[in-house]
């Protein structure tokens, strides 16, 4: 088969795996600590075996690259346990629409981070992802656990859009499995103070779905990723990633048995409508420059 090609089939099997982590919000009977916690652990073992099968060194090249490190895994601790937590208050469908407001906030917040001013079409889009929000809310307060779940999916999102710039910034010269090993790294020193006795006491299926989080669902789509993108453009790989919701929500229907309103699906293609364009915009924008 094509390389091409075969990279394309991969990267669609990479972003289903990255859309089935939020399953495991709900299959997993954990807080959304301890589930980062295990994912984490696991992760960062099997990453980092995956680098020295490769032969790839596991130390960073310069000694500034461990304090960046140690921000970018923290970020991610955050992002992680907001991510699992927004999917447990409302839902897998509300929790990975909301957090997958972060390409708009990203374009958002770029200017803070690099000289990019914002255009018209940027605010049009941060519009329609509110619009797209204010659908999935059925009232505004958080004593409703999906006004809780759509919130905290936001506050995941920011976290990811700081991480995710703050990575190209100042890390994007490792490749992507190697930076995610040292973050998941960091992520399990930061969780693992607020880990609970229910971790020791988790059943043997328990043990064995965390395992599978963090070893299929985290640890090899990173390792994959790195493959694909040697065979496919930048541009690609994110607009094929903005397929993520739409699997997530396919999935947590076909094995959660979940039934979205139409609010949350007509929200849900605001959203990833708005993703879709700054996506399309970043590469166009990239381009000319």
């Amino acid at each position: 088969m094509d390389p091409v090609k075969r990279s394309l089939i991969s990267l669609h099997f990479t972003v289903v795996l990255l859309a089935g982590t939020g399953l495991f919000s709900h299959l997993v009977p954990l807080a959304a600590g301890d589930i980062t916690l295990v994912r984490s652990v696991v992760a960062c073992l099997a990453l980092f075996v995956f680098l020295r099968l490769c032969g790839e060194s596991l130390t960073l090249s310069r000694r500034r690259d461990y304090s960046i490190a140690i921000g970018l895994g923290a970020l991610m601790a955050l992002h992680w346990v907001t991510y699992f937590a927004a999917m447990q208050y409302a839902s897998v469908s509300v929790g990975m629409i909301a957090m997958f407001t972060f390409p708009v906030i990203t374009v958002l917040i770029e200017p803070f981070f690099e000289r990019i001013a914002l255009v018209w079409q940027d605010l049009l889009s941060a519009i329609i992802v509110v619009a797209g929000i204010i659908l999935m809310v059925p009232e505004v307060s958080l004593a409703n656990d999906v006004t809780l779940g759509v919130a905290v999916g936001v506050l995941s999102a920011f976290l990811y859009s700081i991480r995710n710039l703050t990575h190209r910034k100042h890390f994007s010269h490792y490749s992507g499995a190697k930076a995610m090993a040292w973050q998941t790294l960091i992520v399990s020193v930061c969780v693992l103070p607020f880990g609970t006795p229910a971790i020791g006491e988790a059943s043997l299926q328990t043990w064995g779905l965390l395992l599978l989080l963090g070893t299929v669902f985290t640890a090899l789509p990173h390792a994959l990723i790195a493959a694909c993108l040697r065979h496919l453009r930048a541009k690609t790989f994110s607009l094929i990633a903005c397929m993520q919701p739409f699997y997530g929500v396919i999935l947590a229907i076909v094995l959660l048995n979940e039934s979205p309103g139409w609010q949350t699906l007509l929200g849900g293609i605001m959203i990833t409508s708005a993703s879709i364009y700054e996506t399309l915009n970043a590469h166009k924008l990239h381009n000319e420059g």
